[in-house]
């Protein structure tokens, strides 16, 4: 699912998750594309980015939003 792609580093962009130790967040990834950038876009804006660095952006996304939700009543 290429989650090897995403890094997590306490010294870099605060500990939010990065593509391949670069200094570009998942979250920014994902901000283009709610914003309507296509893959090709970003991939033109940010030549040192693969196109599966946007897949595993959008898997993380996913894993993360993949949880239980624990109701009280």
């Amino acid at each position: 699912m290429h989650l090897e792609r995403i890094t997590i580093d306490p010294q870099q962009c605060g500990g939010r998750p990065c593509i391949r130790g670069l200094r570009i967040r998942v979250q920014d990834i994902l901000e283009l594309l709610a914003a309507g950038a296509t893959t090709a876009e970003i991939l033109e804006d940010y030549p040192y980015l693969e196109p599966e660095d946007i897949v595993a952006s959008l898997h993380y996304a996913a894993q993360q939003a993949d949880h239980a939700i624990l109701y009280v009543a």
